[in-house]
């Protein structure tokens, strides 16, 4: 049993390692088995985002006002994470948006540069984020915002575990910081991160007493499929860009789910 704690104690620092910024004890490694392991806790550090985003939201409403705090918040997610998946969103946008072939999808992927497409792209989802995050600020109260900020994060990044899940890797090549990544998880794997996504939604249908708040979960599976779908058909896979475009599509989704259940409720 104890074996069994330091396991998954190694397997939570590994992912809190590299899906953030935050520093992590000297005796965590970049071990690829444990990388590949570790993707179970993919949607618990979306709890980390979300409960960080949201404590920064909350301090910048009392000094800033709403606006700035939206911002704010939005920046303090970023910086947790390193704008890990805001990276592969602008790729994504880049490379779908300019490749005509896999090889010429994958080649532009890997550039370093920022394109138009990949401009655009995050200056939309940085603006859709700030304006989901004031219109909810209308209908919620704090516990309640804090969930949604904590479902949004865990779910996003539970939709990305489903594309490693149920795709394979695109690049013939182990070049990608992803690669350990890709290897598939046991079911038992998957259930354990889609617990671990679906407890915050879960914990916001109750503080908010509003069952139709399930309704995210639908709506979630059916963008997550399209865009697997998407990526199959263009590249034969998936790479770690896409699953961070998958994380910020899908965040985005749930936010706008919820703002629509609000306002017709």
């Amino acid at each position: 049993m104890i074996d069994f704690i330091k396991h998954q104690v190694r397997l939570f620092f590994t992912a809190l390692m590299f899906y953030t910024r935050i520093p992590c004890p000297s005796w965590v490694d970049h071990d690829e088995d444990y990388l590949n392991k570790a993707t179970i806790y993919f949607p618990f550090i979306g709890w980390i985002v979300g409960l960080g985003a949201y404590v920064a939201f909350a301090l910048g409403t009392q000094f800033l006002g709403f606006w700035p705090a939206a911002v704010v918040s939005l920046a303090v997610s970023v910086l947790i994470t390193g704008a890990f998946h805001e990276d592969g969103l602008a790729d994504v946008c880049d490379a779908f948006g300019g490749g005509w072939t896999k090889e010429q999808i994958l080649t532009i992927m890997k550039d370093s540069r920022l394109g138009t497409y990949g401009v655009m792209g995050l200056i939309l989802a940085l603006m859709l984020k700030v304006s989901f995050i004031l219109e909810l600020c209308t209908y919620t109260s704090s516990c309640t915002l804090a969930c949604i900020f904590c479902t949004a994060h865990s779910l996003s990044r539970a939709s990305a575990v489903v594309v490693v899940y149920t795709t394979d890797y695109a690049r013939d090549d182990a070049t990608s910081k992803s690669k350990p990544v890709a290897k598939r998880l046991s079911g038992s794997e998957l259930s354990l991160a889609m617990l671990l996504g679906v407890l915050p939604l879960l914990l916001l249908c109750i503080l908010a007493q509003n069952a139709w708040f399930l309704l995210v979960l639908p709506a979630l599976w059916l963008l997550t499929q399209r865009l697997r779908a998407y990526f199959l058909k263009w590249i034969e896979g998936y790479t770690g860009d896409c699953l961070g475009a998958t994380q910020q599509f899908t965040e985005l989704l749930i936010y706008a789910v919820i703002l629509v259940l609000y306002a017709v409720s």
